[in-house]
């Protein structure tokens, strides 16, 4: 800001000059004081320059309204809504979301530094402020194949990068527990570092605070939550469309410790964030839960602007941000008007803020590379033993079960069985051809024909499987290929639904309204072939590779014991 627009400001604050906007009568929601006080609040230049008594250039009479600052999401992964930051800026700030803070460590798993590079650049068109926190855990272990490696040299450019904020959550602990150099590189980067606590103990978390990370969004328990507190570290209480911790959590919200508190979506499917919302979901959840209503939206919004540093956002008052949005009722937290920087950005439930053109893609795109395989590459041999380690769902938890379960076997290998509910799932690496496909079986999914495949399989994102035959599994797989990246819904042999993912295999430029429509295809080609109502099977599906959350996940290399940290055959070996 240079000194003539400093003077402006001062000077319409001092009531020399009109205000570009004032809102009027409305009651304001002070997350300083958790009280609701008057005034006309006053804008210019995008920000709040006072409150009290005002002119303005436009003026909005908001009687009967509540006015409160733009809700924050502390931790979300862009890529998992499947459309760019420009599409996705406009399916969340209807729902209040004026900033994210976002951490772009799928698609970096990928494309590397040029992944970083298409998110950050494509961000900078949106009306969304769009913070990042650079990817820390790129591939998430050594324990798989991802399309790419980042160093703590490779990572250093991009904190010169406007918006870019700290190292994203450091998933790899045993490698923070070792003290490894390249870890350590990555630490003393920055001093704002966001964590990944799963199943992490007293003394993990001792270990934690001690290299300087600051959060934590995997807690699953009010216990875990408040360990945490009790250490210093800010919670984010996440709610997104496989992990749904926050009515657990909220059970251990206080006054006192409140302002330790924030909200997240971590990942969140589109067709969830048009119809479930955003951070304004958690806000009215927490109300319903009787959580004060001024200290919800201060979880939402003032909490996360402090825990990272983003002093000009998160409240209404003189120096902020004109981030903020027109209440119907703070009680339901019904949303009238969105403002970001003083411009209306959604009404109603409409994005009404200007459109974008769209970011060249191209060095993100054709990134499925596979060896060619057959339905026999999916055999699962047993030898002398008919029991197995399966991997449990637990549904709408990211935390699977160790099974160890007696299983089908037909000339010495494992078959898929539909009334036992245990089906073959496939990790086929997709970066480099390389021909590693790891196996395994699973419960839980509840598939009773046809199969499932996806390019969106945390965090590495090769391609991952799941059907009642072999044969429907490379169907499936092949599919995906074709699409070059995407989902689908395979059926005897045949192409149910599908939707193209072309950036990555992550993203498409599609509008999101568009995307969303494919979605519901997906969602009714996936009861036809029998999957659960009560949990998203992709969804589901999209984590069972991740290596970092206990307790038996699958990679492109096999199967793997989280506990442990080691990978185990599928056939349980006789003692």
């Amino acid at each position: 800001m240079n000194k003539t627009r400093l003077k402006t400001r001062i000077d319409v604050a001092n009531k020399k000059r009109k205000a570009d906007l004032v809102i009027r009568h409305a009651s304001i929601v002070n997350v300083f004081t958790k009280s609701l006080t008057t005034g006309d609040v006053a804008i210019s230049d995008g920000v709040i320059v006072g409150i009290g008594d005002y002119e303005g250039v436009q003026e909005i009479d908001a009687t009967g309204m509540f006015i409160a600052p733009g809700l924050i999401d502390a931790h979300v992964h862009i890529e998992s809504s499947m459309v760019t930051p420009q599409q996705f800026s406009q399916a969340v700030l209807p729902h209040g979301v004026t900033t994210v803070i976002t951490d772009p460590h799928e698609i970096a798993n990928v494309s590397g530094t040029a992944g970083l590079d298409f998110m950050i650049k494509d961000a900078e068109s949106t009306l969304l402020d769009i913070k990042f926190m650079l990817p820390s855990c790129v591939p998430a272990t050594s324990f798989e194949n991802a399309g790419a490696r980042l160093s703590a040299e490779d990572l250093a450019p991009f904190l010169q990068r406007e918006g870019v904020l700290g190292l994203a959550e450091v998933m790899d602990f045993p490698a923070v527990l070792r003290g490894d150099d390249a870890m350590l590189d990555k630490l003393l980067l920055s001093r704002q570092i966001d964590g990944h606590a799963a199943g992490l103990t007293e003394n993990d978390i001792n270990v934690y605070g001690s290299a300087g990370i600051l959060t934590d969004h995997e807690c699953v328990s009010k216990e875990e939550m408040i360990l945490r507190l009790e250490r210093g570290m800010y919670v984010m209480l996440r709610e997104g469309s496989v992990a749904k911790n926050l009515h657990a959590l909220l059970e251990g919200v206080t006054e006192q410790n409140a302002h330790r508190c924030l909200f997240c979506t971590d990942d969140k499917h589109l067709d969830d964030l048009i119809e479930e919302g955003s951070i304004d979901y958690n806000v009215r959840t927490a109300i319903k839960r009787d959580i004060h209503p001024i200290t919800a939206v201060s979880m939402g919004s003032l909490n996360a602007a402090q825990c990272f540093g983003l002093r000009q956002k998160g409240a209404i008052a003189p120096g902020y941000d004109a981030d903020f949005l027109l209440l119907d009722s703070l009680e339901k937290f019904t949303i009238k008007e969105v403002y970001k920087g003083g411009k209306l950005a959604a009404q109603n439930g409409s994005y009404v803020g200007p459109l974008q053109n769209k970011t060249d893609a191209s060095a993100v795109q054709d990134t499925v590379r596979i060896a060619e395989f057959s339905a026999s590459s999916f055999q699962i041999p047993m030898g002398n033993s008919t029991k197995a380690h399966v991997i449990g769902i637990n549904p709408n938890n990211l935390i699977t079960e160790h099974l160890i379960i007696e299983t089908p076997v037909v000339n010495g290998s494992f078959v898929s069985n539909t009334d036992k509910d245990l089906l073959k799932i496939a990790v086929i690496e997709r970066h480099r051809a390389t021909g590693n496909i790891g196996l395994g079986i699973v419960q839980g999914l509840g598939l009773k024909n046809g199969a499932i495949a996806t390019t969106v399989a945390h965090d590495s994102h090769n391609i991952i499987a799941v059907g009642t035959t072999d044969s429907g599994i490379k169907a499936a797989a092949e599919a995906v290929h074709n699409l070059k990246g995407g989902l689908v819904v395979v059926q005897d042999g045949h192409v149910l639904a599908s939707l193209p993912l072309a950036i990555a295999g992550l993203m498409t430029e599609e509008p999101f309204d568009a995307v969303y429509q494919q979605l519901k295809k997906l969602d009714e080609s996936l009861l036809q072939i029998g999957a659960p109502t009560h949990f998203n099977a992709f969804l589901t599906l999209s984590f069972l590779s991740l290596p970092v959350i206990p307790h038996l996940k699958l990679t492109d290399c096999g199967l793997f014991d989280v506990t442990s940290f080691q990978h185990i055959e599928v056939a349980v070996v006789a003692e």
